[in-house]
């Protein structure tokens, strides 16, 4: 009796697993449904990889579904690369008969690397489509691609397989001198605005040697990268006022992810770094975005590093970083800073007018405006500070103190700040004893400071610093102090208002 109950069974199982229908499905008809008809990969450098996008497709049919083909319109020649649900296929380009339940649905993975000469000549857009099935049954999903010809930027590699180096203290870091007779680029130390510029490493400017960026130059930062102005070399940043939103005469240094998902990422690059020893530098009409440190200056060779109508948004550490440094800032804004917005430290000289210092980093403790004259375990520890002024600008952000000034005994530290708004928490009493922050007894150091009053600015989570008159800023400068063009060139009114831009109605 056992054997036959057991082949009793074993039939039963056979005959239950021959009703599966687990592989059994019908052809697609042409009715699968797509999360997007148009996948838009954001724009892209020539030959340089996009990042990956995903198209999720649905069957919301009953059926198990098998769809005869995905493939890109181009074929195995097309510049785009797909994966479906993680399936290589034929060169990332071809898939046959897919499996697709009923009510289930499947992702597709898409990436590019296309050259310029690959894009329509005219509109510089590369163009393809992922083709699902064929004849009457055939769906499509558009592909395009914005690609920019840009001048690339590198450490040489060698025949052993290393790359360039610069020294750096005792440590090696990823960098070149820029050339001026480069066999490839031509004049390496001469920015202009034909085609934006992606730098690998630190792009150095020799001794001796001047880089120019003319009005409207892009140049794009990937991560670990920066410039570097040597000693007794010097950069000259020509911007101007720009007429429209996209800033076209401005000189924009960012990084290299041009995705709207890293237009407001900190960090993704370096820092422009003015050496010890680097002179005559002067930055006009210059953006800087999304860096380590926007701008780090240890220049002290006694000559003036000039910043006017810059703007440096949305640094890890700090926006300015100025080390026993002389800066002379006219229409400065800088927003958000792990750090500092603005931070000058270990003496130096310093004078700001009509700018607009603000810190809304996502975290507490990090101010707008720090000043000090020292370096913890630096030797000396402490220097000069021999003047950090303020006129006509605005001290503020999210943190209930947006100002900090430390000072060790045995050196100079002078500052002065005059019709100036700054926003310092005098309620606690905290520091109602500290000397440095009698806002209204010491007037040796403190003229007509409007305190803890909202500068009502247009959208900061926008960068957009603009005010208009009911701002307490409104009409609150003091025009010894005044720059007549504000940021954005125009005319100041009298009595001036305080920070870098003139008050303006705000748009509806």
């Amino acid at each position: 009796m056992r054997p036959k109950i057991v082949l009793f069974f074993i039939g039963i199982i056979m005959t239950i697993c021959s009703c599966r229908s687990d592989f059994e499905t019908v052809a697609s008809t042409g009715d699968l449904e797509f999360s997007k008809d148009t996948i838009y990969l954001d724009t892209v450098f020539s030959n340089i990889g996009s990042s990956t996008y995903r198209l999720k497709v649905y069957n919301k049919s009953k059926n198990d579904i098998t769809i005869p083909s995905i493939k890109l319109g181009k074929g195995l020649s097309s510049k785009y690369r797909i994966s479906v649900d993680g399936m290589q296929g034929t060169d990332g380009k071809i898939f046959n008969n897919v499996d697709l339940l009923a009510k289930d649905s499947l992702y597709i993975f898409i990436e590019t690397t296309a050259n310029i000469a690959d894009a329509n000549p005219t509109v510089f857009l590369y163009t393809d489509q992922i083709q699902f099935d064929s004849g009457d049954n055939l769906q499509n999903v558009e592909l395009v691609t914005l690609i920019q010809d840009a001048v690339f930027l590198y450490p040489k590699r060698f025949a052993d397989g290393t790359t360039e180096t610069l020294p750096i203290g005792n440590e090696k870091i990823d960098g070149f001198y820029l050339d001026e007779n480069d066999p490839v680029n031509g004049n390496e130390l001469q920015f202009t605005n034909d085609k934006p510029y992606v730098i690998y490493g630190y792009a150095t400017v020799p001794s001796n040697k001047t880089a120019t960026f003319e009005a409207g130059t892009r140049v794009h930062f990937h991560a670990n990268s920066g410039l570097i102005v040597a000693n007794n070399a010097s950069i000259n940043i020509n911007g101007t006022p720009s007429t429209t939103d996209k800033l076209e005469n401005e000189v924009i240094f960012e990084g290299d992810r041009l995705e709207p998902d890293f237009s407001d990422v900190p960090g993704q690059w370096g820092a422009i770094w003015l050496t010890d020893g680097s002179t005559n530098n002067t930055l006009n009409h210059l953006t800087i975005k999304n860096a380590t440190i926007g701008l780090l200056v240890q220049n002290n060779d006694g000559t003036t590093v000039s910043v006017k109508n810059t703007q440096i948004y949305n640094s890890s550490n700090y926006g300015i970083l100025a080390q026993t440094a002389k800066i002379n800032g006219e229409n400065v804004v800088i927003n958000n800073a792990g750090l500092a917005s603005l931070a000058c430290t270990y003496g130096g000289n310093y004078k700001f007018t009509h700018s607009t210092f603000n810190n809304n980093w996502n975290s507490s403790q990090q101010v707008a405006v720090l000043v000090s004259n020292y370096i913890l375990g630096a030797i000396p520890e402490a220097k000069d500070l021999t003047a950090a002024t303020f006129n006509n600008c605005i001290i503020y952000g999210s943190y209930s103190n947006e100002m900090t000034l430390t000072k060790k005994i045995g050196a100079t530290f002078e500052y002065q700040f005059n019709n100036c708004l700054i926003k310092f928490d005098t309620v606690s009493n905290q520091f109602a004893t500290n000397p440095d922050y009698q806002f209204n007894a010491d007037t040796a150091h403190y003229n007509a400071i409007l305190l803890n009053k909202d500068p009502k600015f247009f959208n900061i989570s926008q960068n957009k610093f603009n005010i208009d008159e009911t701002s307490a800023a409104f009409a609150k400068g003091n025009s010894a102090y005044l720059i007549p063009l504000d940021i954005i060139g125009k005319t100041r009114t009298l009595p001036p208002d305080l920070g870098a831009f003139q008050n303006k109605a705000f748009p509806k």
